[in-house]
């Protein structure tokens, strides 16, 4: 590695903690703020949107989405999501993160406040646009899952750069919860200027026409933090590793940390380096011996731990009915069913969802991500199948408070666990030329995963008689079954962390193996510069 590269990176790695990583936080988190409210805040209004556009007289209970219909509403985001984070994963690591950042930002923006609007008053029309937009969402906060990663680990020093990039994706949890607050407050606003009646008393007045800016409202707003952040985002450099690293220009790099530091950072020659091609390719065999079992090892534990996170769908209905948050829905009108439905998910995002975030961003530089990512996995599974053995036992009405209290720390587990770590990991160990596109890869994984764990086990849990299953969905194994089944998924994820790395404590460049690359333009000159820290770097 050439003399500037170790000046300028070595500056970074142990540049002291200061009001500029605080603001990098501020900004890629805002993103992840957006991501989560965006991804999330469609859950909060489904059974609106049932109410209003599928409403059938003389029915005894309220209109509901169609299986197909919900599974697209619900699931089209995802798919935009899992599209945005390969694209824009590989686009960040071609043009660079800071060109990038600002298109995604752009692209949510714009969807978010196209969500909200309607082509048409049919519900097909609705639910059309809806699905289009919500498609385009998806895709721009997939871009958001690499970039921001990436940039965190850039900018960050050796000591805390795990705190640095889980306190952006802590993001999430607090963008969830203010989901829910907001879908709070406007509910209530119009449940006091609209009252209506319960919609067993009077089922069409139960739903008042002004219902139907609620939701446009809700997920239009998404767009708000968003762009309040654009301006900053734009205003920030390049980082250097990218500068240095990838586009060959050690000179700019020095001058734009130097700026942003506020340090004097020498760079002793012009683009020397400039000349020197990457000695290997993504997808070679050297990047397959050196890295392919770590992006195996980040691709498949991402995969299997979106699988067991995102099945908690399957429950909520009934925990929340079984603790009285959400009673029957004839007994209410539409819109105290969203408030009922926004208040019972921000309780779960307070007391659950966002401790467990911060947990893993005060403990990741100290115990480890792979500590934390084994515990998680250790106490999902055993709270999964603690959750499924006596699921009988669970269902009784005295003991529904035991597998609340359970099904809570499943997710916060998951949360001080592998849902924080997954997004970590591979923004540390790959190397720069490659970083956004292999974390891409791994969390398109996960994405994929999503879908299996929000819909496939949604028709898997259905119960085996078909005569009690959900109307429109087909016989399943059954809930108990089905949380067999996510607790040895969890197993799985708890061996497949063993071929991820501990990056803990070591520069990305020691992690990456880049100390080792041969520099073509000077021979042996600094091949042998960092040889001993790099042994530390668990290849297999």
């Amino acid at each position: 590695m050439a003399r500037e590269h170790i000046h300028v990176l070595n500056a970074l790695d142990v540049a002291k903690t200061q009001w500029y990583h605080s603001l990098q936080i501020i900004i890629a988190g805002m993103g992840f703020f957006t991501d989560a409210y965006d991804l999330f805040c469609i859950s909060l209004v489904t059974k609106l949107l049932g109410r209003i556009y599928y409403h059938v007289d003389g029915a005894g209970k309220p209109g509901t989405l169609p299986p197909n219909v919900s599974a697209a509403v619900n699931g089209v985001a995802f798919c935009g999501t899992l599209s945005g984070q390969l694209f824009f994963g590989w686009l960040g690591d071609k043009m660079g993160r800071k060109k990038v950042y600002g298109m995604t930002l752009m692209i949510m923006v714009i969807c978010s406040i196209g969500s909200g609007l309607s082509f048409g008053h049919s519900p097909n029309s609705v639910l059309a646009t809806l699905c289009f937009f919500r498609f385009w969402l998806g895709f721009g906060i997939g871009g958001d899952y690499p970039l921001s990663a990436t940039i965190m680990s850039e900018y960050s020093n050796k000591k805390t750069r795990g705190s640095f990039i889980a306190a952006v994706f802590a993001m999430q949890g607090f963008g969830i919860l203010g989901g829910g607050i907001f879908a709070i407050i406007i509910s209530a606003a119009f449940k006091a200027r609209f009252d209506a009646p319960a919609y067993e008393v009077d089922p069409v007045g139960s739903t008042v026409p002004q219902a139907d800016y609620i939701w446009r409202i809700i997920v239009m707003v998404g767009a708000l933090p968003a762009a309040l952040t654009y301006y900053w985002r734009m205003k920030m450099p390049e980082t250097a590793r990218y500068t240095a690293l990838v586009a060959k220009n050690a000179q700019q790099a020095a001058a734009d940390m130097s700026k942003v530091l506020q340090v004097e950072i020498q760079s002793e020659t012009n683009k020397e380096e400039a000349q020197g091609k990457p000695s290997f390719g993504l997808f070679s065999k050297e990047f397959l011996r050196r890295h392919g079992l770590h992006l195996l090892g980040t691709a498949s534990t991402w995969f299997l731990l979106d699988i067991a996170f995102y099945s908690q769908n399957l429950f909520q209905k009934d925990i929340f009915s079984a603790i009285g948050w959400i009673p029957p829905a004839k007994t209410m009108n539409a819109l105290d069913e969203v408030y009922r439905i926004a208040r019972a998910q921000t309780l779960i995002a307070l007391c659950s969802t966002v401790p467990g975030y911060w947990f893993t961003v005060a403990l990741i530089d100290r115990i480890g991500r792979f500590a934390i990512q084994l515990m998680g996995f250790f106490f999902m599974t055993v709270f999964m199948f603690a959750l499924a053995i006596p699921y009988d036992h669970w269902t009784h009405k005295d003991n529904r408070i035991g597998f609340v209290v359970i099904y809570s720390l499943t997710f916060f587990f998951a949360n001080f666990g592998p849902n924080a770590t997954t997004f970590v990991v591979p923004a540390e160990i790959f190397p720069a030329r490659f970083r956004s596109t292999c974390h891409g890869i791994s969390s398109a994984s996960g994405k994929l995963g999503a879908i299996v764990g929000a819909f496939g086990f949604l028709y898997l849990a259905q119960n085996k008689d078909k005569s009690k299953t959900d109307a429109g969905y087909p016989a399943g194994i059954g809930v108990k079954n089905s949380l067999i089944v996510l607790g040895v998924v969890n197993i799985l994820g708890f061996c497949f962390t063993f071929l991820v790395p501990e990056p803990n404590g070591k520069s990305l460049e020691e992690m990456s193996g880049e100390n080792e690359e041969e520099e073509p333009t000077k021979e042996g000159s600094y091949n042998n510069n960092n040889n001993n820290n790099n042994r530390t770097v668990p290849y297999v």
